[in-house]
């Protein structure tokens, strides 16, 4: 009821402060719906409708994130609930432990039903190879017969394929092909090939079908067959400011392809929309018959410096009538028109979280297990998070990684990975805090909160203990350490003594947003003994980057020594306060 409640004043809020004149009020758009709705880190949906349960499901990419490829379900396209992960299991995918790059990892996803069974098609990419490697791209298909009990998802089933961002298609013999994309000159454009979807093994040539209309990397392509053409659809422009959706069809599945003349059909390029980089789409239908479309973007304005949630999904409507061209509502805001919503407002099935929950006081009491939406930096070391260990009750424990966040150069793993544990950020604006029990006893230990990007961008704050400066005592104290790292210049370490009266006290360290652009770290005892303290401010620029979004969590590290000191957090605590969603005369509107 928390959850709901809050939902509902969330959504009071954008329809009073608002004051953003949507698109499209046309006769038959009734339905007004507010993007992302699935906000954060969230990129490259596909999503489907299943009829027997009358459910809306949705699958995004995850990179080297760890559980993989979250499915979220709806009953209403407002109202998501994470029901599990596709990826959830080191065992299906060993691969992903070993990933190197912020790039890497698993890309786009696209989600099917056939016969019963569900299809999950994606790529596993390996860095640190030439892009006309063939080696480099790993396709896989992952399959289940029940979509509500992740551990039913197959182990990984791999393609020879020299591309990515594959996709599945069925004729109407029901034959199985896989169509998937490729940017570089050794296999431009958009290939399609009769392939066992139970084995991987291809059972035809791979043929080219369509290059698309010239802009830089084809990709996701989607077939669907509709009034006996099949229709192609692509994102071209890079998934930047130039990013786009564009589509062919012809009357022959291996074609030849036309393109629409009207293209591209999406796309918020060369505006000044605040939702930017609109593409990577796929469509569906719900149980009226109305076409719906999914897309990524992200909130950052044409000037594109500062958008540290990163790509999301967001909907639009589509018009597709018999015989013609799918017509997509664009641009795409934060406040849209569309056909009236299915099913009217009320909550998702399944018992997982909503995609805008927060977390209110997390502990983590013995016989319970980490929230299902918490995920790690590829598949964690299990040992090193321990729940309620003996002695800290309702504690997790975590103990030191080698590795700090930053790793050996700010990409790579090595053995015993890092630790640490997160969540996505999903609003604009929110707190965030942990309570940890956590006194280090050799130099360098440190454990702490990230806002977090990948390796080699983001910011830590953390307890640490180091000799005074200016003494000439070596005796170690406790103090506070915030450390930034990015491509661009970052602010510089705050390394400050924790305060005589706060030692040996549990500490609560802060996360918080000061505005749409910058964050602050804090400090202060736990048992409010004393008023909390503003350590360090950091900009969103340096998580605005890639293709990801921003995670907030804990880590643990000997920054590389021998040290071995737990750290106990408790507390856990996320929560959003507001969503910017348009510009409106110059001026972010939530």
């Amino acid at each position: 009821m928390a959850s709901f409640l809050k939902r509902i004043a969330a959504l009071s809020a954008v329809l009073v402060g608002c004051g953003v004149k949507a698109q499209s009020e046309q006769p038959g758009f009734n339905g007004r719906f507010f993007n992302p709705i699935i906000p954060g880190f969230h990129p490259d949906p596909s999503c489907i409708f299943v009829k027997t349960n009358q459910t809306f499901f949705c699958a995004s990419s995850t990179f080297n994130v760890f559980p993989g490829i979250p499915i979220h379900s709806s009953k209403d396209l407002t109202n998501w609930r994470l029901i599990g992960h596709v990826l959830n299991r080191e065992s299906q995918l060993p691969e992903l432990t070993a990933s190197v790059g912020s790039t890497s990892g698993i890309w786009a996803p696209a989600l099917r039903e056939h016969n019963g069974t569900f299809y999950l098609l994606t790529t596993m990419v390996h860095d640190k190879k030439a892009d006309n490697d063939s080696s480099r791209w790993d396709n896989i298909i992952f399959s289940t017969t029940d979509l509500w009990d992740e551990s039913k998802w197959s182990k990984a089933v791999h393609v020879p394929f020299n591309g990515y961002d594959i996709s599945p298609h069925w004729d109407d013999e029901g034959n199985s092909y896989i169509v998937g994309s490729h940017a570089w000159k050794v296999a431009y454009g958009i290939h399609l090939a009769k392939v066992d979807l139970k084995t991987g093994t291809v059972l035809s040539n791979w043929t080219n079908l369509w290059n698309g209309t010239g802009g830089i990397a084809p990709e996701g392509p989607h077939i669907f067959k509709k009034d006996a053409w099949y229709y192609l659809m692509i994102a071209e422009g890079g998934t930047g400011l130039l990013h786009m959706e564009t589509i062919a069809r012809s009357r022959n599945l291996y074609g030849p392809y036309d393109p629409n003349p009207s293209n591209p059909i999406l796309t918020n390029a060369n505006t000044t929309e605040y939702f930017q980089a609109v593409g990577h789409a796929d469509l569906f239908q719900d149980g009226r018959g109305n076409w719906w479309g999914v897309a990524l973007a992200v909130r950052a304005g044409p000037e594109w410096l500062n958008f540290p949630l990163g790509r999301e999904t967001v909907l639009y409507n589509v018009t597709w009538q018999n015989g013609s061209w799918p017509q997509l509502q664009h641009p795409v805001r934060g406040d849209m028109f569309g056909w009236l919503m299915p099913g009217g407002i009320h909550d998702a099935p399944g018992t997982g979280p909503f995609a805008s929950d927060g977390d209110v006081y997390i502990s983590f009491p013995p016989n319970s297990r980490i929230p299902p939406h918490f995920v790690y930096w590829r598949p964690p070391i299990k040992e090193n998070y321990v729940i309620s260990p003996p002695g800290k009750l309702n504690s997790l424990e975590l103990k030191p990684s080698k590795l700090n966040l930053t790793g050996t150069d700010g990409n790579s793993n090595a053995p015993g990975g890092i630790t640490f544990i997160s969540r996505r950020q999903v609003d604009t604006f929110f707190t965030y805090s942990l309570t940890f029990d956590y006194e280090p006893k050799a130099a360098e230990e440190e454990a702490g909160i990230s806002l977090f990007l990948s390796q080699n961008h983001h910011a830590r704050f953390g307890i640490t203990t180091l000799p005074l400066a200016n003494s000439s005592s070596m005796t170690l104290v406790p103090h506070f350490r915030f450390h930034a790292i990015s491509y661009i210049p970052v602010p510089a370490d705050v390394v400050v003594p924790v305060p005589e009266a706060w030692r040996g006290k549990p500490l609560t360290l802060s996360l918080r947003t000061v505005n749409q652009t910058h964050y602050e770290f804090g400090a202060g005892p736990s048992d409010k003994s004393d008023r909390p303290r503003s350590i360090a401010e950091v900009s969103g620029e340096i998580i605005s980057w890639g293709f990801t979004g921003a995670l907030v969590g804990a880590y643990a590290t000997s920054n590389g020594g021998n040290g071995s000191t737990s750290a106990y957090v408790t507390d856990w605590n996320y929560e959003g306060w507001g969503q910017v969603r348009e510009i409106w005369n110059g001026t972010l509107r939530a």
